[in-house]
């Protein structure tokens, strides 16, 4: 089996959780290019849902991980390892989903609305300081022409810094015994993910729509991961509508299909534990590694 890689470091996480009320509009973005610290990650939780979209400063995400949250929707945690926009958002609250997948980015800085107060005890015993909005309330801004709740943004700049160790998904060449691939439709509860592959990258549309963002244009991924996953019921009994908020188990292992360089592979996936990242092997034990650029990981409730 192949050996993930290790990347040392040191740092903080913090927790952003929304106050009651409208901040004052953020301040203006550095004129330079901010960067995540080498060897830490910026976490930041993106809704959406069809209100939201586009979104902003997605396409600038190392990492892309599609939740499934309440009543079948989707949320993202959008996860930055080098250069970061300007701009994220809208931003929106932490999942006890997030708990065990971040475990792989050490001690990262999260940027959310907030949490569940029964989410709090447990972000802690991971590790995770938590915090108010109010503690960083220069970082966020409203944007008027968006309606709440869709309408929260961050300056990630404006963010203290995390730290690691970071473990990270195999990265090398495409294996031998793919299956040619130019579209494929997934399911995540009940979003509809389509795949293009065209100018060697996959192009992504959702729902029927392509998926844009407003700073970037057409969102793509080098390598797209469908892990299917199992739910459980978490501490949090759901949402103001009733509906059960579902905690994928990444943890364990199950499978999974890898779309990279026009092709599909069929996999397993495995992690050991939640500070481990997730290896993906063929029918045959052998690794299948992902290319390097942008990763989009659907974490995809099994019978969708």
């Amino acid at each position: 089996m192949a050996r993930f890689r290790l990347v040392p470091v040191a740092a903080v996480l913090v927790l952003i959780s929304s106050c009651a009320g409208q901040p004052a509009p953020g301040p203006t973005p550095t004129t330079t290019t901010p960067a995540v610290p080498p060897g830490s990650a910026l976490v930041v939780k993106i809704d959406n849902v069809a209100a939201a979209r586009p979104q902003t400063g997605l396409g600038s995400a190392d990492v892309v991980y599609v939740e499934p949250v309440e009543g079948g929707l989707t949320r993202i945690a959008a996860v930055y390892l080098g250069k970061l926009p300007p701009v994220i958002g809208p931003v929106r609250s932490a999942r006890e989903t997030d708990i065990d997948m971040l475990g792989q980015y050490g001690r990262p800085t999260l940027a959310c609305s907030g949490s569940a107060p029964e989410l709090v005890p447990l972000l802690r015993n991971a590790g995770m300081e938590t915090g108010c909005q109010s503690a960083v309330p220069a970082a966020y801004f409203r944007d008027s022409s968006r309606v709440a709740p869709h309408d929260l943004y961050l300056h990630p700049d404006q963010l203290p810094k995390g730290t690691g160790p970071i473990t990270q998904e195999l990265t090398g060449a495409a294996p031998a015994g793919g299956t040619a691939t130019t579209k494929q439709h997934e399911q995540v509860a009940s979003a509809g993910f389509d795949f293009e592959w065209s100018d060697q990258k996959w192009l992504i549309s959702m729902d029927g729509t392509p998926l844009t963002t407003t700073d970037g244009g057409r969102l793509s991924a080098a390598t797209v991961v469908v892990q299917h996953v199992t739910t459980r019921a978490g501490t949090v009994p759901g949402d103001v509508a009733g509906n059960p908020s579902p905690v994928a188990v990444t943890v364990g292992s199950g499978q999974a299909t890898v779309l990279r360089d026009g092709q599909s592979f069929q996999a397993t996936w495995s992690r050991p534990s939640r500070t481990d990242a997730t290896i993906f092997a063929d029918a045959s034990g052998r690794a299948v590694p992902v290319a390097t650029g942008p990763l989009w990981i659907l974490l995809a409730p099994s019978g969708t």
